[in-house]
């Protein structure tokens, strides 16, 4: 942890009581030109250890992740709103089988491409959204240090906390400083992110309108790009469906993680031979979703 140079400050909420939870940084240019050129220096070191020996820092993050996962899951749910058993049972517990599964990969990419040999990038500029804050993290951080590189990563800026939390770990881990990087803030801090010159690969979790500005901004700089965009996914019933069945899959598919979700079942396109007794089905379901705390385990 290092004193931010700003010294603007925004507040994270609790969703479900409006609380005010804590005050985090918004990072500006000069916070940024640091997270980047740490990660650089620590990079050189990073992307020549042995990959046997970077899947050891993996392995210990995995379990420091699963050893903290009652207070990642609370933390996740205070501070993005989501029930207490989805963060329990889905995302703490798929953040450290992420990093887990990477940490098998990262002496064995040499064999995993016949023909080729697969090298480090160098700073991985990372930002990603706010309906699965850690399992997204997971998602970036872990495969780019399997693979020798060092990351910059800001998360959203709602919240933040599970991520200012999984740099206490990495420190846990003794993952060699700069390895890591997290800048907090919102969008500017996030375009600083991926604007800046020493970052050589770009992820981006988020909205369809800012992927699209960002793979303009990237145009022509040589910078590697990947894009994680919105979706608009379609549950289809044909008439030969179980329709108690179907029922449960439309719930599931656009209620998960209270619909937060890029593939989330936002349309439903049904045979019109069977969309009454369907349709009367599924509003008799939905009465029966509840609402309430989101600390509460039932």
């Amino acid at each position: 942890m290092v004193a931010a140079h700003s010294k603007k400050r925004f507040p994270t909420i609790n969703p479900a009581t409006e609380e005010k939870l804590s005050e985090v940084v918004e990072a500006d240019e000069i916070d940024v030109d640091k997270a980047v050129k740490a990660a650089g220096k620590a990079f050189d070191s990073w992307s020549r250890l042995a990959p046997s020996r970077r899947a050891r820092y993996l392995f210990r993050i995995s379990r420091l992740l699963q050893e903290r996962a009652r207070e990642l899951a609370v933390v996740e749910t205070m501070d993005g709103g989501k029930p207490i058993k989805e963060s329990r049972d889905v995302d703490i517990p798929l953040s450290a089988a992420h990093f887990f599964y990477y940490a098998g990969w990262a002496d064995k990419l040499e064999w995993a491409f016949p023909n080729r040999k697969p090298r480090p990038l160098g700073v991985a500029g990372q930002v990603i959204p706010w309906n699965f804050p850690l399992l997204m993290l997971a998602w970036k951080i872990a495969p780019a240090l399997a693979a020798g590189n060092t990351v910059v990563l800001k998360p959203a800026e709602t919240t933040p906390l599970s991520a200012m939390l999984f740099a206490d770990i990495c420190q846990q881990a003794e993952l060699p400083p700069g390895v890591v990087n997290i800048v907090t803030g919102a969008g500017k801090t996030g375009s600083m992110v991926v604007s800046h010159p020493g970052v050589k690969k770009v992820a981006f979790t988020g909205s369809t309108e800012v992927g699209k500005l960002i793979q303009r901004s990237l145009a022509g700089s040589g910078k590697r790009l990947t894009l994680e965009l919105g979706g608009k996914a379609a549950n289809i019933v044909f008439e030969d469906a179980p329709l108690d069945a179907a029922i449960e899959g439309i719930v599931n598919g656009i209620y998960f993680n209270q619909g937060h979700v890029c593939c989330a079942g936002s349309r439903l396109l049904v045979q019109e031979s069977i969309a009454e007794p369907l349709l009367e089905k599924l509003k008799l379901r939905l009465g029966t979703l509840r609402l309430g705390d989101p600390l509460d385990k039932n």
